[in-house]
């Protein structure tokens, strides 16, 4: 039961916070879409999609209406397209495209495949499609699982990833390299992820599932501007509470688009997703902690007191809390972000560090059109190696900006916003690349 205190807040929130219901995300299993024939596994992909997801739009809509409580977007995720693909995907791909446009959702993960430890002949032939599909689709998004705690890391799939991003990006170099911004590489890939462009249905997902994403960073750092001054203690605490208050509204919204979809509620996400707008902003939280800018001497002790702060806080106002569930730091798509690479208090090698502590990864980093592809691996295999080591998900999402150099701006509008493009560490790392292969999974991995 919510109070009328509870509901007062959540006003307040949604009207002068900028608080939102980032996504609702139907997880749809396609496994029983295989098909030999790459037509007929494209026509029932499609048929599927269309059936199970023809009222989504309008729920969230009714939902929004109802309850005051915007839901920036709805998307659809599905179960990875290498497990059901049997021949060429290329059809596959448009026709969830096809689908995703017919049923009305902004986006739909799943155009991926998990390679960890290995690769099979679909998830080849599904990687050597990746460029051209996002060249040639409006709202699909793919990623690519390349390492894991207990598998250690696939250096085939990374070399060829850092490729494919290559690639990738000149296909849409006419729009700065936008398909990169539809593309992310994984360690220790969630399953029930309801944020783009990671998302997609595992195969331990029941046959359809709604999983819903929260935000609110500006609710956070207005909550944090009553305790300017105060111990680390009380602003750990602050956090705790309004995760809790954010949280609480999410699974409200699952619980509602459950029951009018009947489809069995999946998880609350309770990251800290940011958007370009003021006041919405993950850096502004840790410039509210004392900070010049993010980037500053402390700002990955700032950063693991918020993501930690966020999952004890939202993990007692859901019965369910999964996906990536923490403090998400997308430089395109945070205002505080691109403000603190602007003035060059961030660069790549402190988001590295900060990604030892934060939800995600290196995420939305726009780096120069020549940057070449071993070192987009290298970046691949840093981020992987932290995420198999530490045990957590990381990702890689760079967008190589043709044509641009360090300096200038690439601009992708909406809510993936713009970034200034940021340098790289020029030194090579061919032969590193060149040996591929795996590296060996961490002693701690053996928990049996």
């Amino acid at each position: 039961m919510i109070e009328t205190g509870e509901i007062l807040q959540t006003m307040r929130m949604i009207q002068e916070e900028n608080f939102d219901i980032r996504t609702i995300t139907l997880g749809i299993n396609l496994l029983d879409c295989s098909d030999p024939d790459p037509k007929r596994c494209a026509d029932r992909v499609y048929d599927k999609i269309c059936r199970v997801a023809s009222n989504l739009v309008h729920t969230g809509q009714e939902i929004e209406l109802e309850f005051g409580i915007p839901i920036v977007n709805k998307r659809i995720s599905v179960t990875p397209v290498s497990m059901i693909a049997q021949g060429d995907p290329v059809p596959i791909a448009k026709a969830l495209d096809r689908a995703a446009k017919e049923v009305g959702v902004n986006f739909l993960g799943g155009y991926s495949a998990l390679m960890h430890k290995g690769a099979t002949n679909a998830d080849e032939r599904l990687l050597a499609s990746i460029p051209e599909v996002l060249s040639e689709t409006s709202f699909l998004c793919s990623s690519v699982n390349v390492a894991s705690t207990r598998a250690g890391i696939n250096m085939n799939a990374v070399r060829e990833m850092g490729q494919i991003i290559k690639k990738t990006a000149e296909l849409t170099a006419d729009s700065d390299g936008l398909g990169c911004a539809k593309l992310v590489v994984f360690a220790n890939a969630v399953e029930d992820n309801p944020f783009m462009a990671g998302a997609f249905c595992g195969a331990g997902e029941p046959e359809c599932a709604i999983n819903v994403g929260v935000s609110g960073p500006g609710v956070v750092k207005v909550a944090l501007e009553s305790v300017k001054g105060e111990p680390f203690d009380v602003v750990a605490e602050t956090i705790k509470r309004t995760a809790f208050k954010i949280t609480r509204v999410g699974q409200l919204v699952a619980k509602e688009a459950s029951k009018r979809m009947s489809i069995p509620f999946g998880i609350v996400d309770l990251s800290l997703a940011p958007t370009p707008a003021r006041g919405d902003s993950v850096a502004h939280i840790l410039t509210e902690m004392g900070l010049e800018y993010a980037g500053a001497p402390g700002t990955t002790a700032a950063l693991a007191l918020l993501n930690d702060a966020v999952k004890k806080g939202g993990i007692m106002a859901s019965n369910h809390v999964g996906g990536l569930s923490g403090a998400f730091i997308p430089v395109s798509e945070d205002i505080g972000m691109i403000e603190a690479a602007a003035a060059g208090a961030l660069t790549l090698e402190k988001l590295e560090a900060m990604t030892c502590v934060c939800s995600v990864g290196l995420d939305m980093i726009a780096v120069p059109g020549d940057t070449s592809a071993e070192t987009i691996s290298g970046i691949i295999a840093d981020e992987a190696a932290i995420g198999m080591i530490n045990n957590k998900t990381t990702a890689v999402r760079v967008i190589p900006a043709a044509g641009k150099k360090a300096g200038d701006t690439v601009e992708f509008g909406g809510l993936l916003g713009h970034a200034p493009v940021m340098p790289v560490n020029e030194f090579s790392n061919k032969d590193f690349i060149a040996r591929g292969g795996r590296i060996p999974a961490p002693i701690h991995s053996m928990r049996n």
